[in-house]
């Protein structure tokens, strides 16, 4: 365009990209290659918080069972069980949730699912889920 041409009244623009569901809301992914934008889930970080939380408070004795601090904390005792096993999640896994790193694979739903212990086998895991 040049200042002589007149200003068209509607521009097109074509982004490529794909839709996804990811923990039951719909997100924007870009192609492969593309950089991805950091974007921390709040949901999965809250998770790992209570997660390492509620550790703590077991080990350090406040607590002697499960089913005493998840009456304390108002939730259920199979939901506690499940988000305490994040804590079992290996340290790269822990740092790429941390950073907004993580795909679609990485929702709460799939995290409290069952998942192997060994951390070589975790990161494989997570990829095939999608």
């Amino acid at each position: 365009m040049t200042r002589a041409e007149p200003i068209p009244d509607t521009v097109t623009l074509h982004v490529p990209l794909t839709l996804v569901k990811r923990g039951g809301r719909k997100e924007m992914q870009l192609p492969e290659g593309c950089a991805r934008p950091r974007r921390t889930d709040n949901t999965l970080v809250k998770a790992l918080a209570r997660a390492f939380r509620w550790k703590r408070m077991l080990e350090s004795g406040d607590f002697m069972t499960i089913t005493e601090l998840a009456d304390r904390e108002g939730v259920a005792v199979s939901y506690l069980t499940r988000v305490l096993r994040l804590t079992l999640l290996s340290p790269e896994t822990i740092a790429v949730i941390l950073d907004g790193l993580q795909g679609p694979e990485l929702t709460l739903a799939n995290l409290t699912g069952p998942f192997p212990l060994e951390w070589a086998l975790q990161h494989r895991h997570f990829r095939s889920l999608n």
